[in-house]
């Protein structure tokens, strides 16, 4: 009796289990959907709230906002060069991560720890848009929006105690209620999932956005910590660099670790003991790495400037609210083991006064202490120098050719820059001043842009176009510096910094 028992049963749960699984597929099939429409194509203003908070996080950022630009281009290339990236980037990982693997796992009497399987997947990163930011001051500042929905593939093998063992990372969530997963009941997993997808959506509501913190904004800039005064005296036997007559010295400052344009002394022409007693201000960031450099150049009417020597002064060496006056040898380089240094180039004396602020004296706008110095001495009482620095042009272009220099006019007053041979975006740095008894402010100044080139003997001049500046505007804001469309060209611009610099 036992036995025939235990044949029924075993028959019977035989059946039932097959029946049920019958029943159960059927009932599948019958609950299944069958009103399944085809897609519906609509603009954005014609759906509702909860369509478009389910679309939004997928709407690429040029879409949401006007400062992004579309970069395709971009995309396209990353997609091409995603497997030699993917394995170029494992590689990396792979070097990086071996040597700090290898210095923790006797720690743990692991006996290694490799990687079975390292790929980023097929599916390479995209960029959803870049805003792009450009600035007067020769920057150029791009900001891309980076979006990644990949399938990588990583697996770690773990040997220890002769036995291994691999791990592949994975992120997932589940539910566990009295020892069983909640998360197997069918269709729960897929409810969860989209209730979490609607709960992060709810954070991307237009037009709020989930910033995250790298790093502190006040903390991206060093401030500044103070002025540093500088007051250019005089040159002593200095070495003439011109076959005929002497030399014309001017002397170029700069502190390190800054973008700003370096500044210049007067031109003395003819003279090798110059005295210049002309005065200068720099703002101080870091006072421990940062130091002044100093170049005395003889200025040449057409050509390169001749360099006549150098020397650095380190901001550390010098004492605080305490003026110092230096006497220095004018070098070659700043190396210390090059022979040419023994060479005397003459004698530079300076005066140099680094003035830290205090905590209750820190300006708010400090860049502007250090743009416009002043006057020097012997400038005419009332009136002032007139600084004008060609900075470069872009998009200029030659009917036959382009060997761009620019000719400034002012008060009846000729000077050129330097010519740049085959060129649509040259770029000079090249300054000149103008010595006046009273403010231009009713006067002009006329730029103009040729372009020359000499063929059979003859010399061709063509102008690639013309700008004239009021002058007012420059006297009253004490410099400017800007981008000015040229006139007679058709996309020519050219960037002119100017300066009014007075005794007081």
């Amino acid at each position: 009796m036992g036995l025939f028992s235990s044949i029924l049963g075993f028959f019977g749960f035989g059946i039932g289990t097959s029946f049920g699984l019958v029943i159960g597929y059927y009932m599948f099939i019958y609950f299944l959907p069958t009103d399944v429409k085809d897609f519906k194509i609509c603009p954005l203003v014609e759906e509702d709230s909860t369509t478009l908070q389910r679309l939004l996080p997928e709407i690429p950022l040029w879409v949401k906002n006007p400062d992004f630009d579309r970069v395709d281009w971009l995309n396209k290339f990353l997609e091409n060069m995603w497997p030699y990236l993917n394995a170029a980037i494992c590689t990396t990982i792979k070097a990086i991560a071996k040597p700090i693997i290898s210095e923790q796992i006797p720690k743990y009497k692991i006996q290694s720890v490799e990687f079975e399987m390292l790929t980023l997947g097929t599916l390479p990163p995209t960029f959803q848009g870049m805003k792009v930011y450009a600035t007067d001051e020769k920057e150029l500042i791009m900001e891309p929006s980076f979006k990644w929905a990949g399938n990588p593939n990583v697996t770690i093998a773990v040997k220890a105690f002769g036995l291994k063992a691999t791990v592949q990372p994975h992120v997932d969530f589940g539910l566990k209620l009295l020892g069983g997963d909640v998360m197997a009941i069918p269709g729960l997993y897929r409810f969860v999932q989209e209730l979490i997808k609607d709960q992060v959506a709810n954070m991307y509501l237009w037009p709020k956005a989930l910033e995250v913190k790298i790093i502190d904004p006040t903390q991206a800039m060093k401030k500044s910590v103070g002025i540093l005064d500088v007051k250019v005296l005089r040159a002593i036997k200095l070495k003439k660099k011109d076959i005929l007559g002497k030399s014309d010295p001017y002397v170029k400052l700069k502190l390190t670790e800054e973008k700003l344009t370096a500044k210049k002394t007067t031109v003395k022409h003819n003279n090798l003991n110059p005295e210049w007693n002309e005065e200068f201000s720099f703002v101080v960031k870091d006072p421990n790495i940062q130091a002044l450099k100093i170049n005395v150049y003889d200025w040449e009417q057409v050509g390169t400037h001749d360099k006549m020597g150098m020397n650095v002064v380190s901001l550390k060496d010098l004492t605080p609210d305490e003026p110092k006056v230096l006497t220095l040898d004018l070098l070659k380089n700043m190396n210390p083991n090059d022979r040419q240094n023994e060479k005397s180039r003459g004698q530079l004396v300076m005066e140099v006064l680094y003035k830290p602020f205090k905590e209750d004296e820190v300006p708010n706008d400090i860049e502007d202490l250090s743009i416009v110095q002043k006057a020097p001495e012997g400038t005419p009482t009332g009136g002032g120098l007139l600084v004008v620095i060609v900075h470069e042009a872009e998009e200029i272009e030659g009917k036959y050719h382009t060997n761009p220099h620019v000719r400034l006019l002012f008060r009846g007053e000729e000077r050129k820059t330097k010519r740049v041979k085959k060129s649509r975006g040259p770029r000079w740095e090249d300054e000149f001043q103008f010595m006046v008894d009273k403010p231009p402010t009713n006067d002009k100044l006329h730029v103009e842009v040729f372009s020359t080139t000499s063929r059979m003997g003859l010399l061709h001049k063509e102008s690639l176009g013309y700008i004239t500046i009021s002058l007012a505007d420059v006297v009253s804001n004490r410099r400017i510096n800007e981008k000015y469309h040229l006139i007679d060209s058709k996309n020519g611009r050219i960037q002119i910094e100017m300066q009014w610099r007075t005794l007081t």
